[in-house]
């Protein structure tokens, strides 16, 4: 099996030849527009996946601007502030909630708040990825959606618009057989920016390659006067 991601510039696909980029059989992206026309044009014989991690990490940040809508629309009427400090308590997984942040999600399901009914859709759809079936997936997409535009909350009905345009892009991630997905990829990069940032940046490139390889290789640091990170 051929797979790909799509790098940040599009055009560096011409780089790889015809040959090579029409045997690719999956190819994992978002839904940017210019990803989508250069798998299109170049990758003429492969599956497009849109990526899990980026799917969710929209969902998120359409939570996120429901919760600090509303807790800004709280403040102005006068009302107790019990959005205050529930970022993170809808944002992360159940699993990594701490044991105050429980108790505080506990806490705001209570109250009839648009950003409660946002945060149960978004953990609803998380059963989406649990499917075997591109069939019964979809069936489950087409529901979801339809229920989230009967909810009246403007940033989650975006994103059900955003899903049901790109609704057989998103099967393709179970004809796919459910294998592919960028989350490593994007963990990898993510370390290395944080790696970067926290030195504000590095004179050489040879110093840059080694302080990412100690960081994300978890390498033993060599003797120095001042650390890479």
């Amino acid at each position: 099996m051929l797979a790909a991601q799509i790098s940040d510039r599009p055009g560096d696909s011409t780089l790889i030849g015809a040959p090579l980029s029409e045997k690719i059989e999956y190819v994992c992206s978002d839904m940017w527009k210019p990803y989508l026309r250069v798998i299109r044009e170049r990758c003429t014989n492969a599956v497009n996946i849109l990526d899990r991690f980026h799917i969710v990490a929209k969902m998120n940040k359409a939570l996120d601007e429901v919760r600090a809508g509303e807790a800004r629309r709280l403040a102005q009427d006068g009302y107790e502030p019990v959005l205050k400090r529930t970022r993170w308590c809808v944002l992360k997984r159940k699993t990594n909630l701490t044991g105050t942040q429980r108790f505080r999600l506990r806490e705001l399901l209570r109250y009839n708040l648009k950003t409660a009914r946002a945060y149960l859709l978004k953990e609803d759809f998380q059963q989406f990825w649990e499917y075997q079936s591109a069939t019964w997936a979809g069936k489950f997409l087409d529901d979801w959606c339809a229920q989230v535009m009967r909810s009246r909350i403007q940033p989650m009905k975006k994103i059900a618009q955003t899903l049901r345009s790109h609704r057989e892009l998103l099967l393709n991630y179970f004809r796919a057989k459910r294998r592919l997905s960028s989350g490593v990829v994007e963990g990898l990069n993510n370390k290395a920016k944080l790696t970067m940032r926290k030195s504000y940046g590095f004179r050489t490139f040879r110093i840059t390659e080694i302080a990412l390889y100690h960081a994300l290789g978890k390498l033993p640091e060599p003797k120095v006067a001042h650390r890479f990170f």
